[in-house]
């Protein structure tokens, strides 16, 4: 590889990476801010996503630059290609987040629902899956990556549940359903998070091994 291309790819990995890091942060907070009721972090992550917009244009254009100038091939082109794919991912799981956030502003305003959810373990395993997937794009691990695309549908089944909770609980507590509807969105948004990372993750596999491994859930299963 040409020195000065290696040079932008590996800028580009840092890049790539900060992005990472900024949007798991921001996930990271919106949670915490319908654990702890907390109306001001939630309006801060809403403020905020704009960076994480301007930063996701950043490296996509400097992705489309290196293929211009570089015309890279085999393994640089899979890079490039997964961070492509990786970056609209991230931005997404932070638009994600902003929406969690906006739920959580309107639940903070409101008494705390009488229904007991298992929030604490879906956002755990969320936030696990999304830390994992960055791992294993920072260490080239593909490993890691299939652990990843095994963990999505442990989420899923607790969507599932949070659904049927909530569900029963409207049933019990009619005058609360606009905070339930609330919180079964903020399911639906964790889990379409792990979705995301599931993605990631497929991505950091096709980087390493080549193989696009997308609705082969069974591979995952195997490992």
């Amino acid at each position: 590889m040409p020195k000065h291309l290696q040079r932008e790819i590996e800028n580009l990995k840092k890049k790539i990476l900060a992005l990472g890091a900024r949007v798991e942060t921001t996930v990271h907070e919106a949670i915490r801010s319908i654990e702890q009721r907390d109306a001001a972090l939630a309006q801060k992550i809403i403020e905020d996503d704009i960076q994480i917009d301007d930063f996701e244009v950043e490296v996509e254009e400097e992705c489309l630059k290196i293929l211009a100038l570089h015309q890279p091939v085999a393994i640089d082109l899979r890079f490039i290609v997964a961070v492509l794919k990786i970056n609209s991912d991230l931005e997404r799981i932070g638009d994600l987040a902003v929406n969690i956030a906006e739920r959580s502003a309107f639940l903070a305003s409101q008494e705390p629902v009488n229904a007991v959810f298992d929030f604490s373990r879906m956002s755990k395993k969320t936030e696990s899956m999304l830390n994992k997937s960055l791992d294993a794009l920072v260490n080239m691990s593909s490993e890691l990556a299939h652990e990843v695309c095994g963990d999505d549908d442990e989420v899923d089944g607790i969507n599932r549940q949070m659904y049927l909770r909530i569900q029963e609980a409207i049933q019990k507590y009619p005058e609360q359903m606009p905070s339930l509807i609330h919180l079964l969105s903020v399911s639906r948004h964790l889990e379409r998070i792990a979705d995301h990372a599931t993605n990631i993750a497929e991505d950091v596999i096709y980087m390493i091994d080549g193989k696009i491994v997308r609705h082969k859930t069974e591979d995952y299963k195997a490992r």
